[in-house]
């Protein structure tokens, strides 16, 4: 069983947004979201506009409302803090709301299609030890 293109599309996204690249001698990943959201106002608007698909994603997906809530609280604390000159900007690099969203998705998705994905997983494990 294969997750659904909606998922895939919506970790290609929080990957893009959050992390993209690595920062040399600290180790940290940031992506577009820290980058873009070094711009002013319009940086943290383009930002939160993108969160917002992986949100619709999940909708697609018929993920429930309260995680959906839960996911929408997420982006707009992301977007909330970079307001705040400098401190929003470290936080920024700390707070990865799209990769936290997307864990949401995968972890409802996993609860609910957890009996096809183990029998997957046991299938592939016997094709696995007959080799």
């Amino acid at each position: 069983m294969q997750a659904p293109k909606e998922l895939k599309q919506a970790q290609d996204i929080a990957n893009l947004l959050d992390m993209a690249v690595k920062i040399p001698f600290i180790g940290v990943r940031v992506g577009l979201d820290f980058l873009i959201g070094l711009i002013p106002i319009l940086g943290d608007v383009a930002m939160l506009l993108a969160s917002l698909r992986i949100i619709q994603l999940a909708k697609k997906m018929q993920v429930p409302t309260d995680i959906r809530r839960l996911m929408l609280r997420n982006a707009l604390l992301d977007y909330g803090l970079g307001f705040i000159p400098i401190i929003g900007d470290i936080v920024d690099l700390f707070y990865k709301a799209n990769v936290k969203n997307v864990r949401l998705m995968e972890r409802w998705w996993i609860t609910e299609n957890k009996e096809a994905v183990d029998a997957r997983t046991q299938a592939l494990l016997a094709d696995w030890k007959a080799d």
